[in-house]
């Protein structure tokens, strides 16, 4: 098992287990639910892989199943699903979990530290989990791997078409955060891996960092067995079990409750009641066409629910619309809307009723990223309709088992779906090569080979950070080993400059619980300077120094070098090529030489509008990988995209196995903002700079009243941070 990979998968928002998933029970559950479980199935059979976490969300909540409580779910011997709590216990729609990310990744660096099992891969899905996955991947120090699954830019852009305000669209879907974390993470990622080169293209295209990371196109699979053609059920050696059986009469029977001429062809779609689904236009489509009313029945399985008004604004507008739409049409007797379906069982089975009858599956969606129901639709024998946008056109031409149509043009829909239906000897063609292609192009057994042959080139090249406990032999490492508790503050406006009497007593409380707590400094001084400073003011060396704004870490009186820290931080940084781009601009002075170090390019710099932008912009271009910070609206760093003081902490915390809600940090400024957030204990002095008021509110940052070293007296007792050091 030494070579084999071990592989964390993130896709944190959606209610998402194993078995019985609920597809489309709202937003959060679509298409990316089932993608990966059935990769991490899929990869769990492979030799070459040791074992696979996908990590999601914990909810215990009265509204949803008990199964998305449950700790760790097994799934076989080299697979499980790891539930992590964030944002309390109650279910989340995915806009609103952006504040509790930072809370994900620390629960996370707890799970592994419990289980002292460092994974090779890290692999984001979606955006909020793309964030999650590039954290773990910049703290341990292993490539990253991003899917999409959709982008925030397109989705606006297709929000905007659809008649919705752009304050609307921000407000509701927080889609602005959503593109920068989006534009962060390509960034960094090693990999991004997608569905279509149309997402290259089209969608990454978008981006201003779609230059940086490497792309592959892997397909999804599917789970034929499941997914079988609809002539197998009418064969004499068919061997349905009971619940398959019982799952296609309740589907039949369902039907049935609409239809007053239940024999005609079917047309069906299986999406969730989204805006971006169109299925209002394919309402449209079929209740203006009367021959093709007389042709066909129309069957919606729109998600599944209980009471449209309790439904999420979105959700209920789209629902309501069809009930409207049904109804201005008169298209009782003739269209089914039924309110719930089992993924798991009845959605094969409408597939093959579908078939059977000779009908269409439509996919209408205005955009649509994969389209997994058309492979679905297509491995069963069942001829598609489907958009012209994204993901159907790649699964059109390889399986050639349908029609691409403009899903605002709903003469167009209608128009291919007769077409279809009308002759049967095209019906019988696409049929026929949705079955045989589907096997060909998405059968999940050859994802996961080129899966594994793509990381498998990332680990190689990788640099590993040695991320076991280490037992230096010098007394300040079997001091830190002892320590569970640290306090980790800044220097200047926060230790100094403040009254005497009040470092003095700190001072005083370090001195007398030594042996239970350590003492950190975090500065952007360079080590010189800071050794230098705090001499000058009488305070005892620090167990730890990080310095220069997290480039560099020491330890104790000897200043130990911290060669892990610089490994872990030197990944695709370039000094020279990014001083000399930035070299430029004359609104940059570059600043004095010994404040200069191997990892942090220092300049001062003016608040200026735009400043920052045109930064970032030109090392962007240029395909340059870095962590700005600008502080005191004067001091502008450089640093290498793993270096901060925030990392520095999180870097102490997992090596020496020191939990991070105990270490209590202080600061002033905006190069502090990284270490006050996520779970440690947050001290803001009272003498503060302006760009930390974006803070207040946080969880676990107090702001005190008084000033510097006084206010990190009043954070230790607002914490009782003493107390807790000795329970």
């Amino acid at each position: 098992m030494k070579n084999k990979l071990y592989i964390q998968m993130f896709s944190i928002h959606g209610l998402l287990r194993a078995e019985n998933m609920e597809m489309g029970r709202n937003a959060d559950t679509g298409g990316q639910i089932k993608y990966v479980v059935e990769l991490g199935k899929a990869l769990s059979q492979n030799d070459n892989i040791k074992q696979v976490d996908l990590f999601t969300r914990l909810i215990a909540d009265k509204t949803v199943s008990e199964d998305y409580s449950q700790p760790v779910e097994t799934i076989n011997d080299k697979f499980r699903i790891v539930r992590i709590q964030c944002g309390g216990k109650k279910y989340i729609r995915k806009e609103l979990l952006w504040p509790h990310l930072d809370e994900f990744v620390d629960k996370t660096i707890k799970f592994i530290r419990q289980k002292k099992l460092i994974p090779d891969i890290v692999h984001g899905h979606y955006a909020d989990a793309g964030y999650v996955a590039s954290q773990m991947a910049e703290l341990f120090g292993i490539p990253f791997i991003f899917t999409g699954h959709s982008l925030g830019r397109a989705k606006k852009e297709k929000l905007v078409n659809a008649g919705l305000t752009e304050n609307a669209i921000i407000k509701k879907y927080k889609i602005d955060h959503r593109i920068q974390i989006e534009e962060e993470v390509l960034k960094i990622a090693d990999l991004i891996i997608t569905s279509t080169n149309q997402e290259i293209k089209e969608q990454y295209g978008m981006y201003q960092c779609n230059c940086l990371p490497i792309f592959s196109v892997i397909p999804p699979g599917l789970d034929i067995d499941k997914f079988y053609p609809y002539y197998h059920d009418i064969l004499p050696e068919t061997d349905k079990d009971e619940i398959e059986m019982h799952a296609q009469a309740s589907v039949r029977e369902e039907l049935n409750r609409f239809f007053m001429q239940p024999d005609k062809s079917l047309i069906l779609t299986i999406c969730r009641p989204d805006k971006r689904k169109n299925i209002s236009g394919l309402i449209k489509a079929y209740g203006e066409d009367k021959e093709l009313q007389s042709m066909a029945n129309l069957a919606i399985f729109a998600g599944i629910r209980k009471d449209i008004s309790k439904k999420e604004e979105n959700e209920k507008d789209v629902l309501t619309e069809m009930l409207l739409l049904m109804d201005k049409y008169d298209l009782y007797g003739k269209m089914a809307i039924p309110k719930k379906h089992s993924f798991e069982y009845e959605v094969p089975e409408l597939y093959r009723i579908a078939a059977e009858k000779k009908g269409v599956f439509v996919n209408a969606a205005l955009t649509e990223p994969f389209g997994l129901s058309l492979i679905e639709a297509a491995a069963t024998g069942l001829p598609t309709v489907a958009t012209n946008d994204g993901g159907p056109q790649d699964i059109i031409k390889n399986c050639k088992c349908g029609i691409l149509v403009d899903p605002v043009q709903t003469e167009e829909i209608s128009h291919a779906i007769r077409t279809i239906i009308a002759e049967t000897d095209l019906w019988k063609k696409y049929s026929k090569n949705g079955i045989i292609n589907v096997r060909k192009y998405y059968i999940w057994k050859n994802h996961a080979k080129k899966y594994i042959r793509e990381i498998s080139k990332l680990k190689t090249s990788a640099v590993k950070t040695n991320l076991r406990i280490a037992k230096p032999t010098d007394p300040i490492g079997r001091r830190i080993i002892k320590l569970k508790h640290f306090i980790v503050t800044d220097i200047d406006n926060t230790l100094t400059g403040g009254d005497k009497e009040s470092l003095k007593k700190l001072l005083a409380i370090l001195q007398n619980n030594q042996k239970s707590i350590g003492f950190g400094i975090a500065t952007g001084r360079t080590v010189e300077s800071a050794v230098k400073h705090l001499g000058k003011h009488d305070i005892i060396h620090p167990d730890v120094i990080i310095s220069s704004v997290g480039a560099e870490l020491y330890y104790g009186k000897k200043l130990h070098f911290s060669r892990g820290w610089e490994t872990h931080i030197s990944k695709q940084w370039n000094r020279a090529k990014i001083k000399n781009l930035l070299d430029k601009f004359d609104f940059l002075k570059y600043q004095e030489e010994d404040t200069q170090r191997k990892f942090k390019i220092s300049y001062y710099m003016k608040p200026e509008k735009d400043n920052i932008a045109r930064i970032h912009a030109i090392l962007i271009k240029n395909r340059c990988r870095y962590n700005l910070i600008y502080s005191h609206d004067k001091y502008l760093d450089i640093l290498p995209f793993r270096a901060s003081k925030g990392k520095a902490i999180r870097y102490l915390s997992y090596k020496w196995d020191i939990p991070l809600n105990n270490f209590l940090v202080c600061g002033d400024s905006g190069n502090d903002t990284e270490m006050l957030k996520g779970v440690s204990c947050g001290v803001i002095v009272g003498n503060y700079s302006r760009e930390l008021e974006s803070l207040k509110g946080s969880k676990n940052i107090y702001f005190a009243d008084r000033q510097y070293t006084g206010g990190i007296m009043e954070g230790l007792n607002h914490y009782k941070f003493i107390e807790k050091t000795r329970l």
